[in-house]
């Protein structure tokens, strides 16, 4: 990066931390991206699992240039018939559950979350909100307040009234959620966690208990969505019938978009007392909607869901030293946990120079996120091991 663009960008364009890796982006295609030096980088990260089709899939390129050739947003959402929305609503209800036929169209995850959580609300006549400890939901205000990360969240005190955090795969915590819970928010695997997964029989556990109770089970599938645990939705591996489930990240194939789907007689509750119930200007944009249906179409009609798990076991076999303590996740969803954030910086850094991005996690900087695009062949998958194990040796 030259010195007068690394000088504005730490001027203007607003930090999120104080130790930014200011890759300056050239161009980015397939599983890499290019610096303005002309360096190549294999995205091992997928943008935080945005980019599950790699940059600039052929399939989406040509939905957003078709679509830029009709219409670009034409009226705040939910008033006149887009077609691209349409389409998408419709791939998207074949990828979950039939009962779950009806989807919102937002801007993002916490978008996502915050309709969710008013939607629960507004069906149960109930408050309480229930998460889990090291959840990530989004950092808006109803998202940030069922955060299962205390850290993240007392700078921004008040929050939401009556949360409730409980510890993941504790059984007898599932006693807590009571008629006076509007719904349980949970990912099957949590991401920011470290890619901690689900106990199936705590899942089941969980269902049953929010059914005996009559809250709303909300299953944040923000990450995990759109093929990248093996499935279309991390819920099939675990026969999970949620009342709604919320997603973006891997939805847009690169452009900002969000989601949340229930069943349509669910769903009503937004549209009356009040009318209008929850609104947004620009979910649904139809350009970021055309794009969503050729990376749902690509999935559907690809292998390349099925070739998860084959990925993911490459990836596990590659990966194999005595300094690694565990790797944890599902599909191509994995944390790599080191003894210590500070050796987990040291081989990111380790692998910036050798061509390879990587990252932590929110909730579990000792990990090493590992989450390439779906697309990436064995040769790649064996090139970034390869490219890791040796930063781990060099940063013994």
């Amino acid at each position: 990066m030259n010195i007068s663009q690394r000088a504005l960008f730490l001027k203007h364009v607003a930090q999120t931390s104080p130790f930014p890796p200011m890759l300056e982006v050239q161009e980015a295609n397939g599983c890499y991206i290019t610096d303005v030096g002309g360096k190549s980088y294999l995205d091992f990260i997928s943008g935080i699992s945005v980019s599950n089709l790699g940059h600039r899939h052929p399939r989406v390129l040509k939905a957003i240039q078709e679509q830029l050739n009709k219409y670009l947003h034409v009226m705040v959402y939910g008033e006149f018939i887009q077609s691209p929305q349409v389409q998408l609503a419709t791939l998207i209800s074949k990828m979950l559950p039939a009962y779950l036929n009806s989807v919102y169209f937002v801007n993002s995850g916490a978008e996502a979350i915050e309709g969710a959580l008013k939607l629960a609300k507004r069906r149960t006549g109930r408050t309480e909100l229930i998460s889990f400890k090291s959840a990530y939901h989004g950092s808006s205000h109803g998202a940030l307040s069922i955060m299962g990360s205390e850290m993240f969240k007392t700078a921004y005190r008040p929050l939401l009234p009556s949360t409730r955090v409980l510890d993941f795969n504790n059984f007898e915590h599932l006693q807590q959620i009571t008629t006076s819970t509007a719904c349980v928010v949970v990912e099957v695997v949590q991401g920011e966690a470290g890619a901690i997964v689900g106990n199936y029989a705590w899942l089941q556990a969980l269902q049953n208990r929010c059914a005996e109770t009559g809250c709303l089970l909300i299953i944040d599938e923000i990450q995990t969505g759109f093929g990248r645990t093996g499935a279309c939705f991390a819920l099939k591996h675990f026969g999970l019938r949620p009342d709604i489930v919320t997603m973006a990240k891997g939805m847009g194939g690169g452009l900002p978009i969000g989601a949340f789907a229930a069943s349509a007689e669910l769903m009503t509750d937004l549209s009356h007392d009040p009318l209008l119930g929850h609104i947004t200007t620009f979910g649904g944009n139809a350009l970021c909607c055309a794009a969503a249906v050729a990376v749902a179409e690509e999935l559907m009609q690809s292998n390349l869901i099925a070739e998860v798990i084959p990925k993911s076991n490459r990836i596990l076999d590659n990966l194999k030293h005595p300094d690694i303590i565990e790797i944890r996740g599902m599909g191509l969803l994995l944390a790599l946990k080191l003894e210590s954030n500070d050796r987990v910086l040291r081989v990111m850094n380790s692998c910036y120079t050798k061509g390879l991005i990587t990252d932590w996690f929110l909730f579990a900087d000792d990990c090493l996120r590992i989450a390439p695009p779906l697309v990436i062949s064995n040769d790649e998958i064996d090139k970034a091991c390869a490219i890791i194990l040796k930063a781990i040796v060099e940063t013994a």
